[in-house]
């Protein structure tokens, strides 16, 4: 991130940090997701890995990799967000386990542990708060160990739900994704402003193989699960919402949900030189 841009971006997760678990442990739509991204990550991740996480909040994921014996660098550009996540870490005794960084993604050069790692991972479209998301992956393989793998969960430029908001009369919502120039979209944490971009998954796998990696696996996430922000959307409507998650685990890898979801998950294996 560069200049206003990290700075708004620090203001806004910094403030969320003092909610963000509060607001996490309440919303069902939200504990599927990161289900179903960590189902995603452990299908292809090995026994004891080291793991890399960029834009890591307040420490869920990190917390949830130690417990299963992995070893997680956790690092985010919000001070807010680190300090959180380094008490918890305390009072959950794993600070053999996580260890914590402020660092801005756009500069993995300057990481004080430098790895390498078995894992690089991003949830919940921490990438899309940037313009400079082909910089930040052609900066991963270098921090991998051969066979080292990349998760990344990212906001797309179309998203199904999205769109359907048309039809609440909310089209600045509804069209966001589609019509992003350089200066991006504006966005708010919190009440705080900053900027973010939407990527097609097209654009992260042309630019991640090019530099020497292989496709794992893709999946939509909230294709058919409606968004998170539908807030309470599960426990006003639970028949409905099993359906739709039942359908949504069944498809999830499919044409064209694993493109059009409000998220897409997808990794990569660093290939080895033979």
């Amino acid at each position: 991130l560069r200049g206003l841009d990290r700075a708004t971006a620090v203001g806004a997760f910094s403030k969320q940090a003092l909610v963000f678990d509060a607001y996490d442990a309440g919303n069902t739509i939200i504990a599927y997701k990161r289900l179903r991204v960590r189902e995603h990550v452990l299908r292809y991740l090995s026994p004891g890995s080291s793991i890399l996480e960029l834009n890591a909040g307040t420490g869920e994921d990190a917390i949830f990799f130690a417990r299963r014996g992995h070893r997680v660098h956790a690092t985010d550009i919000a001070e807010g967000m680190q300090a959180v996540l380094r008490e918890k870490v305390r009072e959950q005794g794993l600070t053999d386990d996580v260890s914590s960084e402020v660092c801005s993604f756009t500069a993995l050069e300057r990481l004080r542990n430098q790895g390498p790692y078995d894992l690089i991972f991003s949830n919940f479209a921490g990438l899309n708060c940037t313009r400079e998301l082909e910089k930040v992956l052609l900066s991963l393989r270098p921090l991998l160990k051969p066979g080292g793998q990349v998760s990344l969960v990212i906001l797309p430029s179309f998203s199904l739900w999205e769109t359907l908001l048309v039809f609440r009369g909310r089209f600045r919502t509804a069209f966001r994704r589609l019509f992003v120039g350089r200066q991006g979209v504006p966005a708010r944490v919190e009440g705080v402003p900053f900027r973010c971009w939407y990527y097609p998954v097209s654009y992260v796998k042309r630019v991640v193989v090019r530099d020497g990696f292989e496709l794992l696996g893709q999946e939509g996430l909230c294709t058919l699960v409606p968004p998170s922000y539908f807030e309470h959307f599960a426990e006003r409507h639970p028949r409905l919402y099993r359906l739709l998650r039942g359908l949504e685990d069944r498809w999830k890898d499919k044409w064209p949900w694993r493109a059009i979801g409000d998220y897409y998950i997808v990794s990569f294996r660093l290939r080895q030189v033979l």
